[in-house]
């Protein structure tokens, strides 16, 4: 089965320790699994910012709001334990835990009041929270903030002069560490005169090995013809390694005819040129910076 929904955890996690003992978060993460039946897939699935599994951070995410409503304490270095208010709220058995049930401890509702910033709570936001941590409702919305910007940007290029192009491309190769200076990347690539890019580009500062660059604001999608001529012309440009950028996108012949060669070429289709740009900084600024930060406990254990 697929990773539950965020609230799934609340009731099999207490349950779990209603034993009164301390237990550790890894061993929550690992019973959970075992509880919900996990496969490997669905353990080692990640959250969208690759820091950590999605499973390990509903179980992270569900201590956080046990602790926040009082229900588990703190029992050492990464170590929970149930209180006497969670040992009642088991009394009760109840046939599910969500967030609905848990504000009805202030100290809870004190909290989720402080994380919603005074926003109003609409019916769509409390169906999110069923499946997603906050963490997780972040990170959607940076990547679909993200999307729509890429989405601009592949618009906006499609739309520039064939000489804007070129010089678009030689700043992004700078950004990333290609070509020497921008002197000399803009000297190699661009020479083409048909609207597109086209030439030969240092891989590194010191010139050690060369790169063939092609680019061109294609609309329909690259096939492997195509391709396939460009690494046939690598050998005459004296250049094992290329990459080929286009605004639009490379047909799978293409991208497995790429798998399957000697001569190493790398592909970038319209979406990740983009993203690349938002990478590197190209035609983008920063508008706002946030720093997400968890809590050092480690800083907090006492020496006895």
């Amino acid at each position: 089965m697929a990773v539950p929904g965020f609230q799934k955890y609340f009731l099999p996690f207490l349950i779990i320790v209603k034993d009164e003992k301390e237990h550790t978060i890894n061993e929550l993460v690992e019973r959970l699994a075992n509880h919900f039946n996990l496969s490997d897939e669905d353990k080692n699935e990640l959250v969208p910012s690759g820091r950590d599994t999605r499973h390990a951070n509903r179980v992270k995410w569900t201590r956080t709001y046990f602790k926040k409503a009082s229900i588990i304490e703190s029992a050492g270095k990464a170590k929970v334990r149930i209180t006497q208010r969670g040992l009642d709220v088991l009394s009760q058995k109840p046939k599910a835990i969500d967030i609905k049930f848990l504000d009805q401890f202030e100290d809870f509702k004190a909290f989720r009041t402080v994380t919603k910033s005074g926003e109003k709570e609409t019916k769509e936001d409390s169906q999110e929270e069923v499946v997603k941590t906050p963490e997780e409702i972040l990170e959607d919305s940076y990547n679909n903030m993200r999307q729509e910007l890429a989405k601009e940007l592949l618009d906006k290029v499609k739309s520039c002069s064939p000489k804007f192009f070129e010089s678009l491309v030689v700043d992004l190769l700078v950004a990333m560490g290609y070509g020497g200076s921008r002197k000399d990347a803009g000297q190699a690539v661009g020479q083409s005169g048909d609207g597109g890019v086209d030439g030969i580009i240092k891989e590194d500062k010191l010139g050690l090995d060369v790169v063939y660059i092609q680019a061109k604001r294609w609309e329909n999608n690259v096939g492997r013809p195509v391709v396939q001529a460009f690494g046939g012309s690598l050998m005459g440009k004296r250049a094992n390694k290329g990459v080929m950028i286009t605004t639009s996108k490379f047909s799978q012949d293409a991208r497995d005819y790429v798998k399957n060669i000697e001569k190493k070429i790398v592909l970038i289709d319209g979406e990740e040129l983009a993203q690349f740009m938002i990478d590197h900084d190209i035609g983008v600024y920063e508008t706002a910076n946030y720093v997400v930060k968890k809590m050092n406990t480690d800083y907090f254990e006492e020496l006895s």
